[in-house]
């Protein structure tokens, strides 16, 4: 495959990711409107389009029109650069998640991955960490205490958070013996799925998740009722906007990185007695990996609208007196059950 040819098929697979993305996004928001009102027994948006369909739509252009507002007392040059980062971190993490095994297209056998790079899983772990500072700095240049507030209890939650995720990720890697997302889908061939294997580094894992993406019930840097909004009180238009967008992208990583770590990815059990094609496999595969991140995603959202808000001592303790402890044991059970079947 030559240069020209990479680079062609690497600016599709970028431009695809992108548009799926930030479409997804889109109707994540109004799918999570939606299926709060069937918690609450609402109707939810139903005005805008069909059922409501264009409201996403409405939303953006909405926030366009907005007056960007940026306080007097605030850091200009971080006010701007907060969001940036945010953004910036949520849609790079794509780059090494697969959706789907390789196919041949024209003679060219194309991963469907924008980065099958043997380090993967370490570069998501290392550019989810850089999303502190996006909030933190949020929080520390808008010149304004209750933001601060969120920005500071953000760093401390996710910080602590990270730790549990790392442990939780070390377990996985310990049964793959690869940092290489696709190989570690590849090791759950058939129900050999890490969620089954390791029930206690799933839920870790899981909870941490929630936590990293500042969902309830660990929202706690945005908490409407005690800090107005929290880190983004002091931002408006598209600023907010980049905020808004990288929570819903982090909660589609996130629940890729649950997939793809604990669920199989894009595997179907036992997909090859069926007597397909190889076209319909591959479909039936990729099909599955957005399934399972819907179902996923679904999870996230039916939680924030069922689980009240914890308050930030029991955050702390949950993240710290349970977690911690949870992940290390877990660690030490894969361990052992690596060590016996070697």
């Amino acid at each position: 495959m030559d240069l020209w040819t990479i680079i062609i098929i690497s600016i599709i697979k970028i431009l695809f990711v992108v548009t799926i993305t930030l479409l997804t996004v889109s109707y994540l928001v109004y799918f999570e409107r939606k299926i709060s009102a069937w918690v609450q027994d609402r109707i939810g948006p139903n005005r805008v389009g069909w059922y409501g369909l264009l409201q996403p739509f409405a939303d953006v252009f909405k926030l366009f029109l907005k007056e960007d507002i940026v306080p007097d007392a605030s850091i200009k040059s971080i006010h701007t650069l907060a969001p940036i980062i945010t953004l910036f971190v949520a849609f790079s993490t794509y780059a090494v998640l697969p959706w789907g095994p390789p196919v041949n297209i024209f003679g060219y056998e194309i991963p469907l991955v924008l980065a099958d790079v043997n380090s993967g899983i370490l570069i998501v772990l290392a550019l989810t960490s850089l999303g502190v500072y996006g909030i933190t700095f949020s929080g520390w240049a808008s010149g304004s205490k209750y933001s601060l507030l969120g920005g500071v209890r953000s760093s401390a939650q996710m910080i602590s958070y990270e730790i549990s995720m790392g442990f939780s990720v070390a377990g996985v890697l310990l049964i793959s013996e690869s940092l290489r997302p696709a190989a570690i889908i590849e090791s759950q061939s058939g129900w050999m799925w890490n969620a089954f294997i390791q029930p206690i580094g799933f839920i870790t894992f899981l909870v941490s998740a929630f936590a990293e993406t500042n969902r309830l019930p660990f929202d706690l840097p945005e908490a409407e009722p005690e800090l107005v909004g929290g880190y983004h009180t002091e931002y408006s238009s598209m600023k907010f906007a980049a905020f808004f967008l990288a929570e819903y992208a982090n909660m589609i990583i996130s629940s890729g990185l649950i997939v793809t770590l604990y669920l199989g990815g894009w595997q179907v059990p036992y997909i090859e007695t069926f007597g397909l094609s190889s076209g319909w496999v591959t479909m039936m595969q990729i099909g599955a990996f957005f399934f399972k991140v819907g179902a996923v995603l679904f999870f996230f959202i039916w939680v924030r609208w069922s689980i009240p808000r914890f308050k930030y001592n029991q955050l702390m303790n949950l993240g710290w007196k349970v977690m911690f402890p949870l992940a290390l044991v877990n660690l030490v059970w894969v361990a052992i059950l690596v060590m016996l079947l070697n």
